[in-house]
């Protein structure tokens, strides 16, 4: 994509990954871009507050460059309470106590390879190792669940999975729930591993699906079965 100087320093000006920066360019250049830009500063103006903090919006992509990503575990929008979103999908900052959806997402873990069930829910260990834990929508204001869905941040994790699906390949994409599973109906599976289950809610997990779903071996396996390094599950203290 060729730039001009205006839309250049524009893109600058955006605090992204440098990979993600030129595989969005189209979209971070768009005026949907634009459009939800506004909407985020109106809602700061009137002063609401919004999770997670402004540098933490697109800590997923951060610390997951496009090139590292080898497993995507999507996730709806940020938790709303006080401190706990961090920018990675069903992660909690430590010292927090575990969401309930976590907690089963551990309890399942801890069944499918004998990984210790974690004190913490802070995520980050899987993100560095090339698990990108998206949410659809990335923003969310205080005790107002879903506040910012259908703003735009869906057309732009669209385009992340876009990106993905089209210039990589052997990604292992990990679908939990139906809205997940509508979201990632656009990937190409002859290319890369899509795994659906129930979502580890518990009203969604305990009617079945989601516990005995074995995400965590298969994805580790079909790694090693294409050459690629697995997956570190185990957080540390």
């Amino acid at each position: 994509m060729q730039l001009t100087e205006v839309e250049q320093t524009k893109l600058n000006q955006v605090r992204l990954d440098q990979s993600w920066k030129d595989g969005l360019a189209s979209f971070l250049l768009s005026s949907q871009m634009d459009q939800l830009k506004a909407f985020l500063i109106e809602e700061k103006n009137a002063n609401k507050l919004i999770y997670p903090p402004s540098s933490l919006i697109f800590n997923a992509l951060d610390i997951t460059p496009l090139y590292n990503v080898k497993v995507v575990i999507l996730g709806q929008d940020p938790y709303h309470g006080p401190d706990q979103a961090h920018g990675l999908s069903f992660s909690v900052q430590k010292g927090l106590a575990l969401p309930p959806s976590l907690r089963n997402i551990f309890h399942e873990l801890n069944t499918d390879l004998a990984v210790p069930v974690s004190k913490h829910g802070d995520l980050t260990k899987w993100a560095q190792q090339g698990v990108l834990l998206l949410n659809s929508v990335l923003t969310v204001e205080a005790g107002q669940p879903t506040s910012h869905q259908k703003r735009g941040w869906e057309n732009f994790t669209d385009q992340v999975i876009d990106v993905l699906n089209e210039r990589r390949e052997h990604i292992v994409f990990i679908l939990w729930g139906a809205y997940a599973q509508k979201k990632g109906q656009r990937i190409d599976q002859t290319k890369h591993l899509v795994l659906k289950a129930a979502h580890p809610s518990p009203l969604a997990a305990n009617r079945g699906g989601f516990f005995g779903c074995k995400a965590f071996s298969k994805t580790n396996n079909y790694l090693k079965q294409h050459g690629i390094e697995p997956i570190d599950w185990q957080l540390d203290a």
